[in-house]
């Protein structure tokens, strides 16, 4: 007992002349210790960690979000955009009058304009569009008009595209807004040139040009290749080649990789044009030089910035984890006191003391048990609905099988039906049912259902039709393929015959030839083949 009592005085008195340090404060992020070349993520981390040491100003928040995420989708990384995106708009809500809004939505249209995914891009660009007129926001208006020009564009719908480009560019102009008018003017033109009316691509780049020249800029570039392009496609090579040489004299300037690249492949297409295949060859190999250093400048800007993002993920979780240790110390420290202070007035409060002390560590080590198992546990989950979604896309693919062949047993007994009744002489209906039967046919030859089938078995099986090629000995046919895909969603021969519209001994006959092209145990059965695959 006397040991343990000197052993808490000699503990006291340690406690008094030497406080904790730290105990209970909260340690802020230090960037400057995350592994990055790139001082421009540094630069918006910070002001984004800055911004939300004032919780009360919502809206800084969500722009310093929305800088973040237009960096991140610069640098090709969508995913982390989104994330960004998304999280300004947590801070500022859905609001239609708000110009901050729009932007967002705006920018996540980029995104999956980006991404090649027309539809959703095109949702979002539409509701913009719609919220800046409310707003009476012409700027906004013609921004968006553009946008929407840009995805009818990369789909090939160029009435449309050109329509609402028109519409932008007069917009711009009643602004006297000089940047939106030359590159609407150069978006124009890349939809003539993409039409092959060429003299009229021409002459929009040249207003574009017009506008841009001299400013010595990535736009300039673009609408001095573009020119170059359009005199090269009309045969006028001199003019060609001193345009593309004034945009790679532009880009040399910048340093810019992408805009070298375009310009020694363009003079490469006019030397070669010329016949002078020396020159071609050298401009090619010059443009491939540049596009293999641009591609490792964007690979190492993005692993940096990845990187970046895992250190400060990884500091944000310490500083966590510091703050509860933070939390436990305290109150450690609080109970040590009291101890010491009762130990004063009595001694036998001593044991009760260890007691609780022994109860504080089992709980700090239940607690931190309970962290590990909720973190085990939301892992479990987060796999579980893996699997549940695989299932269910599988689920859906089968009954969509299904659905079609039952459609398509339908659609021929229906066919079957109306011949029978056609070929009736005494009735009036026979060349109306006739006429029917044609339409009947002429459904059961689209091949649109198998695109959507061959979309949704790609989705869900990815890697399955480059397998099955890589295994075959010989080409695979189309109907082969089809055949492979059918299997391996387990369905019967009756139901691929259904699906096929063929008799089932046909189906027997192409799985036997597909068997003989697949280096297949004859003891193991096809369909057990394709699943495994």
């Amino acid at each position: 007992m006397r040991a343990c009592v000197k052993s808490l005085s000699l503990l006291f008195a340690i406690l008094v002349l030497f406080p904790s340090k730290g105990w209970g404060q909260q340690k802020p992020i230090d960037f400057s210790a995350v592994e990055t070349s790139d001082p421009t993520y540094l630069d918006l981390q910070k002001k984004l960690d800055h911004s939300k040491n004032n919780p009360e100003f919502p809206k800084q928040i969500a722009q310093s979000h929305l800088k973040l995420g237009e960096y991140y989708r610069s640098l090709g990384l969508y995913s982390e955009a989104m994330e960004q995106y998304n999280k300004a708009l947590e801070q500022i809500g859905i609001d239609f009058n708000d110009t901050l809004y729009t932007t967002l939505n705006n920018n996540i249209g980029k995104v999956y304009l980006s991404q090649n995914n027309f539809k959703l891009a095109e949702q979002h660009f539409t509701e913009t569009m719609n919220t800046v007129v409310n707003l009476d926001d012409s700027k906004g208006q013609a921004e968006s008009m553009g946008l929407l020009g840009a995805c009818y564009e990369k789909q090939g719908e160029y009435d449309k595209a050109l329509a609402y480009q028109k519409e932008s560019l007069f917009l711009f102009e009643q602004l006297n807004d000089r940047h939106g008018v030359a590159m609407t003017n150069e978006n124009i033109g890349s939809i003539y040139e993409d039409l092959e009316e060429f003299d009229l691509a021409h002459e929009y780049f040249r207003k574009a040009y017009q506008y841009l020249q001299g400013s010595g800029t990535a736009e300039e570039i673009n609408v001095l290749n573009n020119l170059g392009d359009s005199f090269r496609k009309t045969g006028k090579y001199e003019s060609a080649l001193d345009y593309t040489n004034q945009a790679l004299k532009i880009a040399k300037k910048l340093n810019d990789f992408h805009q070298l690249e375009s310009a020694h492949k363009d003079l490469s297409k006019t030397y070669a044009l010329i016949g002078d295949f020396e020159k071609a060859h050298a401009q090619l190999m010059q443009a491939e030089e540049y596009k293999s250093a641009m591609l490792k400048a964007q690979n190492n800007n993005q692993l940096h910035v990845l990187q970046a993002i895992y250190e400060t993920n990884k500091k944000e979780a310490e500083i966590q984890l510091l703050k509860e240790q933070n939390k436990v110390s305290a109150a450690n420290q609080n109970l040590l006191w009291v101890a010491l202070f009762a130990l004063a007035a009595i001694l036998t409060i001593l044991y009760s003391y260890l007691g609780r002390k022994r109860k504080a560590k089992l709980k700090i080590q239940e607690y931190k048990q309970r962290m590990l198992k909720a973190e085990l546990d939301k892992k479990a989950i987060e796999e579980k609905n893996l699997q549940n979604e695989v299932q269910l896309k599988t689920a859906s693919l089968s009954r969509y099988s299904l659905h079609l062949s039952q459609k398509n047993k339908i659609l021929l007994d229906l066919a079957n039906t109306l011949r029978n009744i056609a070929s009736r002489r005494n009735m009036d209906t026979s060349e109306k049912i006739k006429a029917l039967v044609k339409e009947i046919d002429f459904n059961l030859q689209q091949e649109d259902e198998w695109d959507e089938f061959m979309n949704f078995f790609k989705e869900i099986h990815p890697e399955f039709i480059k397998k099955l090629s890589t295994l075959s000995d010989a080409s695979l046919s189309p109907a082969e393929l089809r055949l492979g895909m059918l299997l391996r969603l387990n369905l019967s021969s009756k139901e691929i015959a259904s699906i096929l519209r063929v008799t089932p001994d046909s189906v027997r006959v192409a799985r036997h030839r597909l068997r003989k092209k697949l280096p297949i145990d004859q003891k193991s059965e096809l369909v057990n083949f394709m699943i495994e695959l």
